[in-house]
């Protein structure tokens, strides 16, 4: 499978001295869900812009489809799409309008476009509000306009920047089914910037964690456990536990053990068991996206302090 998106030591520095993103090097694959995570302020905004020909990077290089951002930004834009939290659209003009607007923008015929504008609007669940001016939308029919807009070219990878911001839960859901359908069914390549890690941990196959423009660790979910926590978590209910083994006491007949492996489990059930203990729960529990990326930034407290980020 091949490289969609390359990064090689990507640096962003400003006038003044600051890096908004410093010496950043990821590889993404055809048809990936990439979340790339990380605090307001993080970096995530300046490296999509870097990707997109829309600013220079400092130093290092990077690629998208093969093509080189900085030196042709306009066969990037033909091949990408990409949301903003904050899409500019025009509110005098229908959704409909909207997206047609775009399409043409792109190049594509005024048929072609209304076509594809009934397309996007009957998949964004939008068809019955395709005539109403876009200042009649709410938040959350704007934002998924939004999306629909970046996907009017067919692009083949896809810089979403917050996509489920203002949407109710059932919205979000079809908006992750969209995202899965677009990844696994047409092969494109999705790069989610969000600071929402437990909405990541959801939809994405991949994730990159950021701070202060530092890329912290990437990796599938199981990678990163692996690499960050590598043991579990077992609680378990019960009226008693044999004192030979290490539990901590967390509530009223509830303990927590950490095991290396899950395959541990059976036995620390079995020595309960065998010791006349009643078990009434067990469950073992893997650490999160949100674990993990303050395990990695536990000795760097000042990362979440400045940024804001703060563990809920």
């Amino acid at each position: 499978m091949k490289n969609a998106v390359i990064m090689n030591e990507i640096t962003k520095q400003y006038p003044g001295g600051k890096r908004a993103v410093e010496h950043m090097s990821i590889a993404l694959k055809e048809g990936e869900v990439f979340g790339f995570l990380g605090p307001n302020g993080a970096g995530k905004t300046t490296t999509v812009k870097i990707l997109n020909g829309m600013i220079m990077p400092s130093e290092g290089t990077c690629e998208v489809l093969g093509i080189d951002p900085a030196k042709h930004p306009d066969q990037v834009h033909a091949l990408s799409g990409v949301m903003t939290e904050h899409a500019q659209m025009y509110d005098h003009l229908t959704g409909r309008q909207n997206l047609i607007f775009y399409g043409e923008l792109f190049g594509m015929s005024a048929a072609e476009s209304a076509a594809r504008a009934g397309e996007l609007l009957e998949e964004s669940e939008l068809a019955a509000a395709g005539e109403k001016k876009l200042a009649t939308y709410s938040t959350g029919m704007r934002q998924r306009l939004s999306l629909a807009r970046a996907m009017m070219h067919r692009p083949k990878v896809l810089f979403l920047d917050e996509p489920t911001s203002g949407l109710d839960p059932e919205s979000v859901q079809n908006v992750n089914r969209l995202i899965r359908t677009l990844a696994q069914e047409r092969g494109i390549t999705v790069f989610l910037c969000t600071h929402q890690l437990r909405y990541a941990q959801e939809v994405c196959t991949r994730y990159g964690l950021i701070a202060e423009g530092k890329l912290l660790i990437d990796g599938s979910l199981g990678e990163l456990r692996r690499r960050v926590s590598p043991g579990i978590t077992l609680g378990i209910r019960t009226d008693m536990v044999p004192e030979r083994l290490p539990f901590l006491k967390k509530g009223d007949g509830y303990y927590e053990i950490t095991l290396k492996a899950e395959t541990e489990i059976p036995g620390i059930v079995r020595a309960i068991t065998e010791a006349g203990g009643s078990i009434y729960e067990v469950t073992p529990k893997l650490p999160s996206l949100e674990d993990i990326y303050f395990a990695l930034t536990a000795s760097k407290t000042h990362v979440t302090e400045v940024s804001g980020w703060k563990k809920q």
